[in-house]
């Protein structure tokens, strides 16, 4: 992350939240959280952000994710991750189920 943290979220400096609290203990950039620490967040709220939208995944989704982390390249991996969080944040609405 070459941006501090505010620039991706609503943090306000002097706010007095959870966000100012993680960039005084961590860094702007959370430079001073270990690679691990920094993965475990992303998956923590991934799978929490998961459990709160509606409807599942198809199965062929499971089959992929098992696919991607046996034959991708960590520097894919990354810029997948990178990809995935943008077309999340960013993306246009839901597509339908196919079946």
């Amino acid at each position: 992350m070459t941006k501090p943290v505010g620039y991706y979220t609503n943090y306000t400096p002097g706010d007095g939240s959870l966000l100012e609290k993680l960039q005084s203990d961590y860094g702007a950039q959370f430079q001073l959280m270990t690679r691990r620490e920094k993965l475990f967040l992303i998956s923590s709220l991934a799978a929490q952000l998961c459990d709160l939208t509606p409807g599942r995944c198809r199965d062929e989704i499971y089959e992929i994710g098992h696919q991607i982390n046996s034959n991708f390249a960590l520097g894919d991996r990354e810029g997948l991750i990178e990809a995935l969080i943008n077309q999340v944040r960013y993306g246009q609405g839901e597509l339908p189920m196919q079946q």
